[in-house]
């Protein structure tokens, strides 16, 4: 079989780690590039023998294509601290390096996605995919600030889920929601977009009633309208901050 690296990128994760790094310590290799953590990242990572790289953080795509060239094996499994590598995902993962697909460059993953601590079944979260395991020499993700991908038009899709518990209070969403929405801002400013009041509102409108009603975020209960509220709120903190931008 192939050697997998598993990449983890951290800044002050010590409450996530254990349950992360416990899922990929099968890896034959797990290295952890850090931007300068100040808890007890760091200790965490060696405990468990992982290889920590130290990187000045600028966005997460720069951060892991900082990363993927230090990786030591042709594979890379790309987790974040609050992600958990299922043992379906696992098995999976050692037979593709081992020759199952050999010919395909990628493999997108399916997340599972917990909000509040409940599985988010619905609001757009049931679709929930990023491309994770690529060939080191192939994967690169786009050169933009948020929700940047892996471009391998060829990948395949695995059955396997990582499980993602992204937010267990309405702090961590909202301090998320700042930063992404800063970014997406200066993505769509770069892009040559600009925002009044008619694209704030009516982008952030639509937001919730695709998440709250199309998509069935109702179905989820009074989490369901915390998320899209929160989705929609976001929506409108980016093209706000995009009006705020362009006006300098």
């Amino acid at each position: 079989m192939s050697p997998v690296t598993v990449v983890i990128p951290t800044c002050n994760e010590e409450r996530n780690l254990p349950a992360c790094l416990e899922s990929v310590r099968w890896a034959d290799e797990i290295l952890v590039v850090d931007s300068f953590s100040t808890d007890g990242t760091l200790e965490i990572c060696r405990g468990y023998g992982a290889r920590v790289l130290q990187h000045p953080y600028e966005n997460s795509a720069a951060q892991k294509n900082w990363a993927i060239p230090q990786a030591r094996h042709e594979w890379i499994l790309v987790v974040d601290a609050d992600e958990r590598v299922t043992p379906e995902l696992r098995s999976e993962v050692e037979a593709v390096v081992s020759g199952q697909d050999r010919g395909r460059p990628g493999f997108w993953v399916r997340r599972r996605n917990f909000f509040l601590g409940r599985e988010i079944r619905h609001c757009g979260w049931q679709r929930d995919r990023v491309l994770r395991l690529f060939r080191r020499d192939r994967g690169r993700y786009e050169d933009r600030r948020v929700h940047a991908e892996v471009d391998l038009p060829d990948a395949g899709i695995l059955r396997g889920t990582l499980i993602h518990k992204s937010y267990r209070t309405l702090g961590d969403y909202l301090v998320k929601a700042d930063r992404y929405a800063t970014w997406g801002a200066r993505d769509l400013l770069d892009a040559g977009r600009g925002a009044g009041p008619a694209s704030i509102l009516g982008h952030s409108w639509f937001r919730f009633l695709k998440m709250y009603v199309l998509e069935g975020g109702f179905l989820d209960g009074p989490h369901g309208l915390v998320l899209s509220v929160l989705g929609s709120f976001t929506v409108f903190l980016k093209y706000a901050k995009l009006w705020e931008l362009s006006r300098r």
